[in-house]
């Protein structure tokens, strides 16, 4: 068997690498040189070892403070061929890649570290200590190219706010000493002027924002406070309901246990006790039955002795009645024949029996007391008199009602 052997070379600019059979597990790496390949049997990588200069941009990026600014900053990254280790690395991840796409993922990785580096600094810081920003991206971001078998140099970083800030550069170095330093401290006086009013403003956005978000932050908190409460009494009002529930079912059992020895003590009362109960009620039932066929018997007994009493005394009664009719019809008859003479026998009989009704209530009064506001008799006289009075008044009143006056049918003793 034979095979097709070839011949590789490569540029001080770039690397080699050679895997496949013969090599085992660790490729050949070759900087600069040239190496004998066979095909099919062992693959060919090639990276650029090329510096490349890169621009991060970080448009629009907010400090510490809450500022927006820009900045755009400077590096130089080279794949290191001097380290076999981090040559190994390099072939690993960007072996075939061309130097376009090495830039690029060196371009993201550099801009995300800035990124992160400007929020967590000062406007003042970034502007002021340039060297110290620059500084910190670097340490950032080299541990992550190490990673990648790429040496990094960091070019000095610089805000969009303040390019007229910019130290003077080698063109200005040329011109008179004099005119420079005067320009130059005439740019310094106003790119001052510019940070301050920058930075007063900054803050005033800052501050006004922060209130803003203050506002936010407060109403949010308001409002999981009042929705942790509502859940909390819901949750409590579930809580009472179902200790509601389980309360009525054990009043439930209680009442069921009450009513299950209810109902036994009315078994044990039944066997013990409404039985023989029972037949005493049933004897004394029958007793009474006979005590009231007695009573019975003697009360139509008594019955028929009280009608019989009742016709005897109807009788006499009727007897009476006829013999009062007959005095009475006799009386008439007699008064009929004397005239006035008998009305005024009759009215002289009665006035006695009014006068004992005029006086009658005098006889059940316990205790009199008289009060009297002129000249006149007081005490039993006076009542004496007044009764007295009354009498008097009678024949007028006699005559009023019957026509007949007594006074002169009286006759003289």
């Amino acid at each position: 068997m034979c095979f097709n052997v070839g011949v590789v070379t490569c540029g001080p600019n770039e690397a080699v690498i050679i895997s496949g059979v013969f090599h085992g597990g660790n490729p050949s790496m070759i900087v600069g040189g040239r190496a004998i390949v066979i095909p099919c049997l062992q693959k060919v990588q090639r990276i650029p070892l090329n510096i490349m200069t890169l621009k991060i941009e970080s448009p629009r990026v907010y400090t510490s403070q809450g500022v927006a600014i820009s900045v755009t900053g400077v590096a130089q990254v080279q794949i290191n061929g001097t380290n076999e280790k981090m040559l190994k690395t390099a072939a690993e991840i960007f072996g075939s890649k061309t130097a376009e796409e090495i830039l690029f993922v060196s371009k993201e990785t550099l801009e995300g570290h800035q990124r992160a580096i400007m929020g967590n600094m000062t406007v003042e810081e970034i502007y002021r200590d340039r060297k110290t920003f620059s500084e910190r991206v670097f340490a950032v971001a080299s541990t992550d190219f190490i990673q990648m078998g790429i040496k990094i140099a960091l070019g000095q970083g610089r805000t969009a706010e303040v390019r007229r800030d910019a130290r003077i550069g080698e063109a200005e170095a040329q011109k008179e000493a004099t005119m420079a330093g005067a320009m130059a401290k005439e740019q310094s006086v106003q790119a001052r002027l510019l940070n301050d009013t920058e930075i007063a403003r900054a803050k005033r956005d800052y501050e006004l924002k922060k209130a803003t978000y203050d506002v936010e932050v407060n109403t949010a908190e308001a409002e999981a406070q009042l929705a942790f409460q509502l859940r909390a009494a819901t949750i409590n009002q579930q809580i009472k309901e179902q200790d509601f529930q389980v309360k009525v079912v054990e009043r439930i059992q209680e009442i069921e246990v009450a009513e299950q020895e209810i109902q036994r003590q009315a078994n044990a009362l039944d066997s013990l006790v409404k039985k023989p109960a029972e037949a005493e009620k049933y004897r004394l039932e029958k007793i009474a039955q006979a005590n009231r066929l007695v009573r019975v018997l003697e009360a139509e007994a008594e019955a028929e002795a009280e009608t019989l009493r009742g016709e005897a005394k109807a009788f006499a009664i009727e007897a009476r009645a006829k013999a009062e009719a007959e005095e009475m019809a006799k009386k008439a008859d007699a008064w009929n024949e004397y005239g006035e003479v008998a009305k005024v026998h009759m009215i002289l009989e009665t006035l006695p029996v009014i006068a004992r009704d005029v006086a009658k209530p005098l006889s059940k009064v316990n205790k009199i007391t008289m009060v009297t506001d002129g000249p006149g008799e007081i005490g039993a006289s006076k009542i004496t008199g007044e009764v007295l009075q009354i009498m008097q008044k009678m024949p007028e009143l006699v005559k009023d009602m019957t026509g007949v006056d007594i006074t002169k049918q009286m006759v003289p003793a």
